[in-house]
């Protein structure tokens, strides 16, 4: 299974970015993620979207600002992203797994991973 992610991009505070992410299967069952890492820091959950149910959670810091959404006719996940900060800056990876069922903030149980799009947030 092989994830494309695409969508980074340079933005001034305040902006908006919409990050994409391609899956080579059929995405229908999989639970759908995306995280961030900054430099200097630990790989962080973001946002996720389970799979059939559609329900979706996010991180404290981005409610009211990120929305996840997923197309399975396209078998693409979207992240959109509002009223960026600053610290909203690093590179951003798309995460899927078939089987996953809950715990959708833990990195390690994802299978398969994009390979990452870079999100910098001008002040």
């Amino acid at each position: 299974v092989q994830l494309q992610a695409s969508g980074g991009g340079l933005v001034q505070a305040g902006g908006s970015l919409r990050l994409s992410c391609v899956v080579s299967e059929r995405t229908v069952y999989y639970a759908l993620g995306w995280f961030r890492q900054a430099p200097g820091k630990e790989r962080e959950f973001v946002a996720a979207i389970s799979g059939v149910d559609t329900i979706t959670n996010y991180t404290e810091s981005v409610k009211g600002r990120f929305t996840i959404s997923r197309d399975d006719a396209k078998n693409t996940v979207y992240l959109q992203m509002r009223s960026l900060k600053p610290e909203d800056t690093g590179v951003y990876y798309c995460a899927a797994d078939p089987r996953l069922r809950g715990s959708y903030h833990l990195a390690d149980l994802y299978d398969y991973w994009g390979q990452g799009t870079q999100v910098t947030v001008s002040s």
